[in-house]
């Protein structure tokens, strides 16, 4: 009875993720999990976590509402790890109170601009092999970027060669848009929708017309004139 009695006076949430050390200062909890060969975000973790450490491990993936149940989340480091994906909803949950989120040192190409800007949160990006994109310019305008490591966001690869090697913030301040070149593609593709159609439409009328004057022309003929009696 003591031992059942035990584990029911254990606050849920209260336990602490293998290889990860728990600390708590003045009320908050922190999650060190830092160096611990870690290949997916531990599913342990306790509720009423406030600083989460996930660096230099071999995380490849966030995926959706992967701090859902996080509600005191104020700080996550998920830097130097090999992440390349992250799902649109990956923060959700945790979007509100989150302070800081450390993204620098992946493998990250490109990301759902709205996986970052419905976060309030200070963002390192910084050391990705970043493609250079409409989404990635709109990240860099709109979210709130640390002002120490935005330039050391470069274009790894980039709709033109130019723009190879260089930060996106020289990229930009020179008077590229990303956003303008993607514009002007679904302008384009649009037209020759358009177009496709018009010719279709046109195609058809050409083919009713000559329809209609083959017809008139066959009951036109003398062979086609009902005899006299």
């Amino acid at each position: 009875q003591a031992f059942f009695c035990l584990l029911l006076c254990i606050p849920r949430g209260s336990s602490c993720p293998p290889s990860c050390q728990c600390t708590e200062r003045a009320g908050a909890k922190a999650v060190l999990c830092s160096s611990q060969h870690l290949e997916e975000i531990p599913k342990d973790i306790p509720r009423d976590v406030v600083l989460l450490k996930l660096d230099a491990n071999s995380i490849t993936r966030i995926p959706s509402n992967a701090f859902r149940h996080l509600s005191h989340l104020e700080e996550i480091d998920l830097s130097r790890n090999a992440i390349e994906q992250i799902d649109r909803a990956a923060f959700r949950g945790v979007a509100a109170g989150l302070r800081s989120l450390d993204l620098s040192g992946n493998r990250i190409r490109s990301i759902p601009k709205e996986a970052l800007l419905a976060l309030n949160a200070e963002l390192r990006l910084a050391n990705n092999p970043w493609h250079c994109e409409c989404a990635l310019q709109e990240v860099l305008w709109e979210a709130r970027l640390d002002p120490d490591s935005v330039r050391d966001i470069t274009c790894h690869t980039a709709p033109r060669q130019e723009f190879v090697g260089k930060p996106l913030l020289q990229v930009l301040d020179a008077g590229a848009n990303f956003c303008s070149v993607r514009q002007r593609t679904m302008d384009v593709a649009m037209l020759v929708t358009m177009f496709g159609w018009f010719a279709m439409l046109v195609t058809y009328v050409i083919c009713y017309v000559r329809h209609n004057r083959e017809r008139s022309r066959r009951h036109s003929l003398p062979g086609a004139q009902p005899r006299a009696e």
